[in-house]
C-alpha cells in the first residue's frame, strides 16, 4: 500500500476485507458485534500505521505520517476525534482502551522509519516485540474483557511469542527490504559479525541463532497458555485461536529447519479451520 492510501481516512470494512483470509479474521469473527467491531478498529488502526512504516515514501515523510497519527489519538482522547478516528470512540469508551496503547504501537512502528532495524540487541528487541505486539495484546485483551493484571500478563507472553514467531518465520522477507531483526548477541556467539540482511540469512551459522529465540517463543507460549487456562473459555477463545495458529507455524519452521535455502512455510484453510472449530466451539 502507498503511503497516500494508508493515511487516508480509515474504512474498517475494506480492513476487513483485508483481514478476512488471515488467523486474525477468524479468531475475531466468534466475537460478539460490539467486541468484534473494535477489533476491527484496532486492527485497522494497525494496519495504517503498519502500512506508513512499510511504504516506500521518503523517510520524513513517514515520520509526519505517523506523527499525524498521534495527534490525531491524542484528539481522540481530548474528545474531538478527526474523521478517520471518529468511529473509534465509542470502542475506546466501551473497553476502556488505554492511549498509551495506541501511541506505543505507532513508536514501534516508527522503529523501522528512520533506518531499517538491523541485528538490535536484546532489549531493543523486547522493546519492539513490546510497541508492535504486546501493546496491541494489551488493548484486545480489554476488549476481550479479561480482569486487569492477567489480561497485561497475557497480552506480554502471547505478544511476543507471536512476534518472535514472525520474526523467525520473515527472516528472507525482512532481507529484502533490508532488516535483520535477529539479535546482536545471538549473532555474535556464533562469530557473525555481518549486519547485512541478506549475509546474514545465508549464514551457516543462523540456525544456531535462531535455535534461542525459538526456545524463548516456546516459554512465551507455554506462559500464555498457563494464563488462559485461569479464565473461562469464551474470555480466551479468540487469543488461544491466534496462539495455536501460531504456535503451529512455529513447529513448522522447527520442522522445517533455518538453514539456508528456505521454503515458505503457511498454515492452509483446512488447518486454519480446524483450529478455529476445535477452540471455538469444541
Amino acid at each position: 500500500m502507498t503511503l497516500q492510501a494508508a493515511t487516508v481516512a480509515t474504512d474498517t470494512t475494506s480492513y476487513q476485507t483485508t483481514a478476512s483470509g488471515s488467523s486474525f479474521y477468524a479468531a475475531m469473527r466468534i466475537l460478539p458485534r460490539e467486541q468484534r467491531e473494535a477489533m476491527f478498529h484496532i486492527y485497522s488502526f494497525c494496519r495504517h500505521v503498519d502500512d506508513i512504516a512499510d511504504s516506500d515514501g521518503p523517510r520524513p515523510e513517514r515520520l509526519a505520517a505517523l506523527q499525524r497519527w498521534r495527534d490525531d489519538i491524542d484528539a481522540l482522547y481530548a474528545g474531538n476525534p478527526p474523521p478517520r478516528v471518529v468511529d473509534y470512540a465509542a470502542s475506546v469508551k466501551r473497553f476502556s482502551l488505554q492511549r498509551e496503547d495506541f501511541l506505543a504501537i505507532v513508536d514501534g512502528m516508527e522503529m523501522d522509519v528512520p533506518q531499517e532495524i538491523r541485528a538490535p540487541d536484546m532489549a531493543t528487541l523486547d522493546l519492539y516485540c513490546d510497541r508492535v505486539a504486546s501493546a496491541v495484546g494489551r488493548l484486545s485483551v480489554r476488549v476481550f474483557g479479561l480482569p486487569t493484571d492477567d489480561g497485561i500478563l497475557l497480552a506480554h507472553h502471547l505478544g511476543r511469542a507471536l512476534q518472535l514467531t514472525n520474526i523467525l518465520r520473515d527472516i528472507d522477507e525482512d532481507a529484502g527490504l533490508g532488516r535483520l531483526y535477529l539479535p546482536s548477541e545471538e549473532l555474535r556467539k556464533v562469530g557473525i559479525t555481518s549486519t547485512d540482511p541478506k549475509v546474514v540469512a545465508q549464514d551457516s551459522h543462523l540456525p544456531e541463532v535462531c535455535a534461542p529465540l525459538v526456545d524463548r517463543a516456546r516459554g512465551h507460549f507455554a506462559k500464555a497458555d498457563e494464563i488462559m487456562a485461569r479464565h473461562p473459555r469464551r474470555l480466551v477463545r479468540a487469543p488461544r485461536i491466534m496462539s495455536k495458529y501460531y504456535r503451529a507455524i512455529l513447529q513448522l519452521l522447527i520442522a522445517r529447519g533455518f538453514a539456508a535455502p528456505r521454503a515458505a512455510v503457511r498454515i492452509g484453510k483446512v488447518a486454519r479451520l480446524a483450529i478455529v472449530l476445535r477452540y471455538a466451539f469444541i
